[in-house]
């Protein structure tokens, strides 16, 4: 459990300080995720730009005149088919990723959204409820997750 959850006083129970601990770990692995995306995205955008270069260099501007004679450079270097096979395999791990990113972000979202409609019955007690901003406000400084509204 994060420190700073831990060492909420009293007017935070342990129920809630495991939903807040929760919402932590949904956010981090919403961030990972999110980094790997962009950094796939970004090798995979360069490496189809070196790879469409490269083929448009060696294969498509010396064998222009004819399609049967580019279709048989291509296919004759076998250099061509890895680099396209590296292309597509990159893509396809790119599209992954954003499915497991969204995956996180829904889950991520969701386990938020229910912290704040539970924000009632969670600090239950006056002097609890007029000090919830306070754990509202540390969520917010620390981990940028923010409790006060459900739109993001």
């Amino acid at each position: 459990m994060e420190e700073t959850i831990i060492h909420l006083d009293e007017r935070t129970d342990e129920a809630t300080k495991h939903m807040l601990n929760n919402v932590v770990k949904r956010k981090r692995k919403y961030d990972n995720l999110k980094q790997k995306h962009l950094i796939i995205m970004i090798i995979t955008v360069g490496v189809a730009t070196i790879f469409t270069l490269y083929l448009y260099q060696t294969t498509i501007r010396p064998y222009s005149y004819s399609f049967y004679e580019v279709f048989s450079a291509f296919f004759s270097q076998s250099i061509n088919l890895y680099l396209f096979i590296l292309t597509g395999g990159l893509f396809g791990l790119m599209n992954l990723l954003r499915e497991k990113r969204d995956k996180a972000e829904k889950e991520f979202h969701a386990l938020r959204c229910e912290i704040i409609d539970k924000s009632k019955d969670l600090w239950k007690k006056e002097h609890e409820w007029k000090s919830r901003h306070l754990v509202f406000e540390m969520m917010k400084e620390k981990y940028d997750i923010n409790l006060y509204h459900e739109n993001k």
